[in-house]
């Protein structure tokens, strides 16, 4: 029945989509569309998700427009962010692993390829102001004085505040940008504050180019914020109210998530909590420095709440509140990575630097480069270690394993890994003058961030091109997703997964998953084994609990096959990393591959 249907999927957004004059006349039949994304959060970390931490802003979006409940994203920074820009799957970009490295492969260079087209230069070409304030983290070069052929302005963007790389310090962010030229918090001409906090120049960045954008078109504004990344950094003001919030520890929260989420409706009534896969709060040796560290990150979301509710107030300043589509979504699951874990034994504090006396405060006009820098522009020197209080801009921590599984109650794992815990996003998209569903509606549809691209074009009455600036365009690999908005169902398909040897596929209410063990150092790996293929039932077992692969071997060798002639048809294929077959089924239950440091 799948393969019926291969076709029609490929071109299925063009074929219902109804073509426009795309002439300076019609910009008011069309909706100013606003996307949001956060960074590293986990599927439960929203109050209208489950939640305890405050999301009042969202959560009214949420209430008053739609809730996605089985929504997916690529579970890594920026095969998921390529994902999103461009309706393909990232190996089809270029984007198979990260910015940090080119293979010379077709699915594995370090930047966007030629062949696939943002959101931006779509609806730019459609008459459209495109705005972008945030993090890109699709372009190798983020150093000045080299080529920017793929930097937000180059790809469709009118306007751009953000930073090109993937994470830093919040008071002072690396490969800081506006436009194209790169710029320091201290030597900003278009932006200053005596409190600078980057979740917040993005919302003021995005907010004043809203406010300049021509009145005479329809706009689309990309706003990524960083929040809630790696380092856990916030004002002290912030951290406070979350003070004696997360004394319970874990193990209890991700229960009392869980009750929620069934309550809301998020989670269905019949899914159980997965495996703890740390150790229980009781046996937590440093409380004080692990609940310090929820607290910030708990804060570093609320503070993007606000922002977002900044935002909407100035859509209803204008009057164009109800004829905005607002999408928010997240690009991975949970960040279970031991960054700024500092010694292993003693837990100590530490320094970034090994050696602090070679350090030199950067001066105003020096760029600051490092994700995890070792002195920042106002001359503080990073410290990390398990022991260490997580907040002040010093400071280089991560909120580490345990407070990930919390986020993404009540599924397994976390980002990177292709279980429910690194892919699983909430969705909301909220459209008053469009979306006509009962308050607080749910949509249970299977959806991924492929098919935003698609769902913008509808919405924009863009076209997707066949060629953009000579270069031919891959067909987009998603489906528009505005049917959904009346509730009616998508046709069926398959949604694919590939990133650093983990595997996924999900067809109806099957999904099969791989781990990948890969073997030496991050980022320098030669090899990894490929393991068994495990098979869920996602209508009963969302969380992944009872693998079903020996019961139904047929299913698991059909969409095994499909997967494998998908991967060969979107440049998976050939990887740069040997693989190896696991020996023994029992391998993936006693070697699990895992972040260091815990």
């Amino acid at each position: 029945m799948y393969k019926s249907f291969s076709f029609l999927l490929l071109f299925a957004p063009f074929f219902f989509l109804k073509s426009y004059a795309q002439s300076k006349n019609n910009h008011k039949e069309r909706p100013n569309i606003v996307l949001i994304l956060s960074d590293d959060m986990g599927f439960s970390d929203l109050g209208c998700y489950g939640s305890e931490i405050s999301t009042p802003n969202l959560d009214d979006l949420a209430m008053s427009g739609l809730r996605y409940t089985q929504f997916y994203n690529m579970d890594h920074c920026c095969p998921s962010r390529a994902a999103l820009m461009t309706g393909l799957y990232p190996q089809q970009t270029g984007l198979g692993w990260m910015t940090a490295k080119n293979f010379h492969l077709p699915g594995y260079t370090d930047e966007l390829n030629d062949n696939c087209v943002t959101i931006a230069q779509v609806l730019q070409k459609a008459g459209y102001a495109t705005l972008m304030a945030g993090k890109w983290h699709l372009c190798r070069n983020t150093h000045a004085g080299k080529t920017e052929h793929d930097w937000p302005l180059q790809r469709g963007f009118e306007k751009f505040y953000g930073i090109l790389d993937g994470a830093g310090n919040y008071y002072d962010p690396p490969t800081l940008c506006r436009g194209n030229k790169l710029i320091t918090p201290q030597n900003d001409p278009g932006y200053h504050t005596d409190q600078y906090y980057f979740t917040n120049a993005i919302t003021d960045n995005a907010i004043q180019f809203i406010k300049d954008r021509s009145k005479k078109k329809p706009f689309f504004a990309y706003v990524a914020y960083t929040a809630a990344h790696w380092p856990m950094q916030a004002p002290e003001e912030a951290i406070e109210k979350y003070k004696g919030k997360f004394n319970a520890g874990w193990d209890d929260l991700r229960r009392e998530r869980l009750k929620r989420e069934k309550q809301l409706g998020v989670i269905d009534s019949t899914v159980d909590l997965s495996p703890l896969d740390t150790k229980p709060w009781a046996e937590e040796q440093d409380k004080g420095p692990m609940e310090r560290r929820m607290e910030t990150y708990a804060a570093m979301i609320t503070i993007m709440d606000k922002g977002i509710g900044r935002i909407v107030s100035e859509l209803k300043k204008e009057g164009i509140y109800k004829n905005t589509v607002i999408i928010f979504l997240q690009d991975n699951g949970g960040n279970a990575e031991g960054t700024g874990y500092g010694n292993q034994e003693d837990g100590k504090i530490t320094f970034v630097a090994k050696d602090t006396s070679k350090l030199k405060r950067l001066g105003k006009d020096d760029i600051q480069y490092a994700v995890v820098p070792a002195i920042t522009h106002d001359g503080d020197i990073s410290i990390m270690g398990k022991k260490v209080m997580a907040g002040p801009e010093n400071t280089y921590l991560a909120y580490l394993k345990p407070w990930a599984t919390l986020s993404n109650t009540p599924f397994r794992k976390f980002k990177n890994f292709t279980y429910e815990g690194g892919i699983a996003t909430p969705l909301i998209i909220h459209w008053p003058d469009g979306v006509k569903a009962e308050k607080g509606a749910l949509r249970k549809q299977v959806g991924h961030e492929i098919d935003i691209m698609p769902t913008i074009v509808q919405l924009a009455h863009a076209n997707y091109p066949e060629e953009y600036n000579g270069n031919k365009i891959t067909p987009v690999s998603g489906v528009s997703l505005v049917p959904t908005f009346s509730n009616q169902n998508l046709e069926p398909r398959a949604i694919y997964w590939e990133h650093e040897g983990n595997k996924a596929m999900r067809m109806g209410k099957w999904k099969i998953v791989s781990g990948g063990i890969m073997h030496g150092d991050y980022g320098s790996w030669k090899t990894f084994t490929a393991l068994p293929w495990q098979l869920y039932d996602m209508e009963k077992d969302r969380s992944e609990m009872k693998d079903l692969s020996a019961e139904y071997p047929e299913i698991v060798k059909k969409m095994a096959a499909m997967w494998e002639k998908w991967a060969h048809q979107t440049n998976v294929y050939p990887m740069p990393w040997k693989e190896e077959k696991a020996a023994e089924r029992s391998y993936y239950m006693s070697t699990p591959w895992e972040y260091p440091g815990f």
